[in-house]
């Protein structure tokens, strides 16, 4: 109990409702809505991870030839082990990308920490700290890539592309078929499962933070605003150097970002919302976003649109990744690596 209901006075807690370990609370037609749109989005996102996702034990290394990367291109939940730590663009060395990973974990690490210091464990009752914590995980993976891997392949690449170069210039055919054929030959090895799982918090979060922010700013940050609450350091780095991070890493990465993976961002929310609803009906509590108390006539409406909300948050981060790879092919033509 103190876990969830102790903390600060600075954490703002809205006023308590009705009882909602009462069986009237829940048996209700408002209810059934909910777990309708509830089950419904809960039921698309498993059947687009069940009909797209490839997985890393569906996908065998491939040979670099024309009809793999062709297949490479309609297939687009693969994912190479190289695309998980290489930057986007050839001239940028692994090291950086990691580097900027690493900061980035430190800097989530500590802000969620003094905030569960200064506030107490009852963060940790706010889809805003989960999606937080989430991030911070993202980075705390991303920090440990093999930077050991990374150099050997980077050096492999350099040296191949020095022996086709010298190839060119001294005109051997012979040359250029050998090489030709070793790069044919040359698979790329499929991510495993932290590769995947990699990239899934990274399209997963993506969406959440997106969703987090805007939520705030544009809803309850008006509502706060009449209430005269004034804004804390951890309110205001809550919900916006998680953005700025995200959208630094996306800048540089090679992660590809297939539109299905919304699954896995719906799935997030949900299981947040049954969460919610396990606890309330176990101990009365305040609810941490008011649209998600069901005794309002109007919850089923504010769940709906909470759940249609999704798609245009997704869809904002897809059009960050569309515009990256235009601004990259457009300015870097010769250096950019990065695939949609």
């Amino acid at each position: 109990m103190d876990f969830l209901t102790g903390g600060s006075k600075n954490t703002w807690q809205p006023v308590m409702g009705p009882d909602t370990t009462t069986s009237s609370y829940w048996l209700n037609w408002r209810l059934f809505l909910c777990c309708l749109w509830i089950l419904t989005s809960m039921a698309l996102a498993s059947y687009l991870i069940t009909k797209y996702e490839g997985g890393p034990n569906n996908r065998k290394s491939r040979s670099r030839d024309d009809d793999d990367e062709q297949e490479e291109d309609d297939y687009g939940g693969v994912l190479y082990d190289d695309e998980v730590w290489k930057p986007c663009l050839k001239g940028i060395h692994p090291a950086w990308l990691m580097t900027y990973r690493i900061f980035a974990f430190i800097v989530l690490l500590i802000l969620i920490i003094l905030n569960a210091i200064v506030d107490g464990g009852s963060i940790f009752y706010y889809y805003t700290q989960w999606t937080f914590t989430l991030i911070t995980i993202y980075f705390g993976i991303g920090s440990c890539c093999r930077y050991t891997d990374a150099t050997n392949i980077t050096t492999k690449l350099v040296i191949e592309e020095f022996d086709e170069e010298h190839a060119t210039i001294t005109n051997l055919p012979n040359a250029a078929k050998s090489i030709r054929r070793k790069d044919q030959n040359h698979a790329r090895q499929v991510a495993g499962f932290w590769g995947y799982t990699f990239q899934i918090i990274f399209q997963m979060q993506a969406g959440a933070v997106v969703l987090t922010d805007c939520v705030f700013w544009f809803i309850i940050m008006p509502f706060l605003a009449m209430k005269d609450y004034n804004l804390n350091f951890f309110i205001i780095n809550m919900h916006s150097i998680n953005a700025v991070l995200l959208v630094g890493d996306t800048a540089l990465n090679s992660l590809r970002f297939p539109w299905f993976r919304i699954a896995y961002f719906v799935l997030w929310t949900c299981v947040f919302v049954v969460f919610q609803w396990i606890v309330h009906a176990c101990i009365a509590l305040w609810w941490p976003y008011p649209f998600l108390d069901i005794s309002s006539s109007f919850s089923p409406l504010w769940y709906l649109l909470v759940a249609l909300l999704h798609v245009p948050c997704y869809g904002i981060f897809v059009l960050v990744i569309k515009l990256k790879h235009f601004l990259l092919t457009k300015w870097f033509p010769d250096s950019n690596r990065y695939v949609l």
